[in-house]
């Protein structure tokens, strides 16, 4: 299994959070891939923390649909099953929406300019192929709402499937596709400014809908993917798999963008 070489970044004190945040970022960001066979051992050593925080992050990245256990058997990262990523995407465009209506009232000078300057940093990052940077100043575009709107089931529904989305959007930022998100913030932050709820609520549905092309030409649409049969896994390695010390990939195309299995 290939993990990072850095070792030891939880903090003891946020232990369940941290390994959880860790393992999630590995797996949206590429460096273990889909299919990859995950090791509690090798997970904690690289984390340097006990197996128990590893156990329940692993336990809650099942429920995220970020990873599949077969008691006794495995545990492995998911293949991108698209109708799960369809599903999310659904769920999470929803709840964009639900933020940016309670949130237009709440906005003032700061928070508009807080989006103004992250999605600078989103457009620069495009600008320079920095998936990893535009995702991060996507997600601070965002969170502007998200936060304003004060609405704690919003946020929690959010944590739990914007990770799923997270593997598909890198392919998105890593591309010319990711380009016209820009002047599509700079819409949301002017009927925002404007006081259109409405308008701001349909702006947002329009940004969040750009990743459903990319799910409608996916290889694997329609075919069920996620399941043993689609990865091939059995109780053997899953593909793209390298032990720490190999000479693996670590689940990233020549682009940057995790590899899809």
């Amino acid at each position: 299994m290939p993990v990072p070489q850095n070792r030891g970044l939880v903090s003891r004190s946020l232990l369940r959070e941290s390994a959880y945040r860790a393992i999630r970022d590995a797996i949206v960001e590429g460096t273990l891939a889909p299919g990859e066979r995950l090791n509690d051992g090798d997970l904690a050593e690289w984390l340097g923390v006990s197996r128990t925080p590893v156990r329940e992050a692993l336990a809650r990245l099942e429920q995220a649909g970020l990873v599949q256990t077969k008691p006794g058997r495995h545990t492995l990262v998911s293949p991108l099953d698209v109708r799960a990523v369809r599903a999310a995407q659904s769920v999470t465009s929803a709840m964009h929406e639900l933020a940016v209506r309670e949130a237009v009232p709440q906005l003032g000078a700061v928070e508009l300019d807080a989006m103004r300057e992250a999605n600078a940093r989103f457009a620069d990052a495009l600008r320079r192929n920095d998936a990893d940077g535009a995702l991060e100043a996507d997600d601070a575009f965002h969170r502007v709402a998200v936060t304003a709107c004060a609405n704690a089931a919003v946020a929690t529904v959010l944590d739990q499937f914007t990770p799923v989305l997270r593997r598909l959007e890198r392919l998105r930022f890593s591309s010319l596709s990711g380009r016209g998100s820009v002047a599509q913030h700079d819409r949301i932050i002017a009927l925002c400014a404007a006081g259109d709820v409405e308008g701001a609520v349909a702006a947002t549905r329009a940004n969040w809908q750009t990743l459903l092309p990319l799910l409608d030409a996916w290889p694997e649409a329609g075919t069920g993917a996620g399941t043993e049969a689609a990865t091939g896994e059995a109780d053997g390695p899953g593909p793209g798999t390298s032990r720490p010390g190999g000479s693996g990939t670590g689940g990233r195309s020549a682009s940057g963008a995790p590899e899809v299995s």
